[in-house]
């Protein structure tokens, strides 16, 4: 019987492999392009391509440009290098300037596909680091769009853009404009946008989704008019336009800063100064200041990002939503996004044998509350202390931090951006979610539910790509997760009878505009925060509005 169960299977492979589709050599505007092609499963298969070229290498602070192509059939096999940027100790360089590459996983049957939704993903890092690959482990990489695009039947596209000093420095005026890693974003854009049909995707269903400050571009690139007929739907994961740190209020002053560690004036000649200095110095001297406290948050410290250049931003991002009002949108955050800031500000959340004092939530109030003054400090205190009671537990104090920087930094400024894409809406749906599967860090709190970037591992598919790692339960929750997103990239809409399929869904809540999706009344409640977005979008904005020197 076995002997028979092992013909049959040998006979289904030679079948499957006879029968395999795949692109082969694909035309593009810059010539042909020549991927591989690998079984994931009976009668599955997929054609990658890494390392094609969207635009040509950079000019240093300068907008992208097409590339000038090239002969025969380049092999585009391997990932390129990421944009030059700071390493994880921010004490050298990796990446190069010539990095706009992108990457492009296609599914296929025993038919070469044709009219495939295509994904889009944006990455986060803060506007200073990331990749189109991710991070990797063992030749792991952790934005493999495989899982996505077998499970989903829908083209996954990742790309690098310029990061850091090279893509986010502006001297606020028309020498440097900056928001070059946002031009970068709406060239790869434009180029899935003009060459997928070769890849045997649907250049009219285009959805694009990112995480952190990638799910802020993604809320950036649907604002700006530059993209206009070339995005169909939209997810930002922790990350929109309105968020704090996503704006640039100040750029000369940041790029004087720059100017003078590497040496250059501050005057006339300051950018051509810049471009002229090595870039790794460049590079460099945009470094984080990693120093923080409750009286001084990280938050605060993240200067390179986006600026309201005029030309890709041309106004405030509230005031721009009008652009996405037939872009079906998707934004949502982990219930404890804040966490990794907050442990940065305040290192004693994280150590259960360490008490955090009440007056480092004093002192992180008023330092949130800084652009409408001290007594927008008291306040935002009193709000979130409001049912301490006279002897708050420490566990309460530390989860209260968490709370205020997720609320202030991410969840907040999220369910601002929903309210106003909903109101500017035509034909564009609007959903909100909240994700909450519990941190799988061992050294966390036990009260400690989904961190910053907790959800990529999910929607990419990490449980099945490398099950040994992961719980049957969390596979429950990429399967979802995945569906969700990919049957949002297909349709506009989410599959509403999956919602109530598995107890698991408890940790993913969603809805669409005020109708509730998800049977967990609790979640629901704990995502909208409806008294904590009341207070920070009215009672906190009508504090008069701190005039800085």
């Amino acid at each position: 019987m076995m002997a028979m169960l092992g013909v049959f299977i040998s006979v289904a492979l030679i079948l499957g492999t006879a029968n395999a589709a795949s692109l082969g050599a694909v035309y593009t505007e810059g010539g042909m392009v020549q991927g591989e092609s690998y079984s994931v499963g009976l009668f599955r298969y997929m054609d990658v391509f890494k390392g094609i070229p969207f635009a040509a290498p950079p000019g240093r602070l300068e907008k992208p440009v097409p590339h000038p192509g090239w002969d025969g059939v380049l092999k585009a096999t391997d990932y390129r290098k990421r944009c030059m940027q700071l390493n994880l100790l921010a004490t050298d360089v990796v990446g190069s300037e010539d990095c706009l590459y992108l990457n492009i996983w296609v599914p296929q049957g025993r038919s070469v596909s044709t009219n495939l939704p295509v994904m889009v993903f944006i990455y986060g890092g803060g506007f200073l680091l990331g990749g189109g690959q991710g991070a990797n482990f063992l030749n792991n990489y952790l934005y493999d769009g495989q899982e996505i695009a077998d499970r989903g039947n829908v083209i996954v596209v990742t790309f690098n853009y310029r990061v850091g000093s090279l893509g986010f420095l502006s001297s606020g005026d028309a020498d440097a404009p900056g928001n070059y890693g946002l031009w970068d974003q709406h060239a790869a854009i434009s180029w899935v946008h003009r060459n997928i049909r070769n890849f045997g995707g649907w250049p009219d269903n285009i959805t694009i989704f990112g995480e952190s400050a990638g799910g802020a571009s993604v809320n950036f690139q649907i604002l700006s008019p530059k993209n206009m007929g070339l995005i169909r739907r939209a997810i930002s994961q922790s990350g929109v336009a309105l968020c704090p740190w996503a704006v640039n209020r100040n750029p000369r002053q940041y790029a004087e800063e720059i100017a003078r560690k590497v040496g250059c004036p501050t005057d006339s000649g300051m950018v051509a100064c810049l471009r002229r200095t090595d870039p790794k110095t460049v590079t460099l001297a945009g470094n984080v200041n990693f120093s923080a406290s409750a009286s001084h948050p990280i938050v605060h410290n993240l200067a390179l990002s986006p600026v309201i250049d005029g030309d890709f931003l041309p106004g405030e991002p509230e005031t721009l939503f009008r652009n996405a009002a037939d872009i079906d949108y998707i934004a949502g955050v982990n219930d404890m996004d804040g966490h990794i800031f907050a442990t940065l500000d305040i290192p004693s959340i994280n150590n259960a044998l360490v008490s955090t004092p009440v007056e480092d939530v004093r002192a992180l109030s008023i330092a949130l509350s800084e652009s409408r003054g001290p007594d927008a400090g008291v306040a935002t205190y009193e709000e979130y202390t409001v049912n301490w009671g006279s002897k708050p537990s420490d566990k309460v104090v530390k989860k209260t931090i968490v709370d205020m920087e997720t609320d202030y930094i991410f969840l907040v400024p999220t369910q601002a951006a929903l309210y106003l894409h909903s109101d500017h809406a035509k034909s564009g749906r609007t959903y909100s979610y909240l994700f909450s599967e519990p941190s799988r860090m061992p050294i966390f709190p036990l009260w400690m539910g989904a961190d910053h970037a907790d959800d990529l591992q999910f929607v990419f598919g990490k449980p099945f790509s490398t099950p040994l790692g992961y719980f049957p339960r969390h596979r429950d929750v990429a399967k979802y997760m995945i569906s969700y997103w990919t049957n949002f990239a297909q349709t506009g809409y989410i599959n509403i009878k999956m919602l109530y399929n598995t107890t698991v869904l408890k940790y993913f809540t969603l809805c669409r505009n005020n109708y509730i999706l998800h049977y967990n009344v609790d979640s629901v409640k704990q995502m909208l925060r409806t008294r904590l977005v009341y207070y920070w979008t009215t009672v906190f904005a009508s504090f008069p509005a701190v005039q800085k020197s």
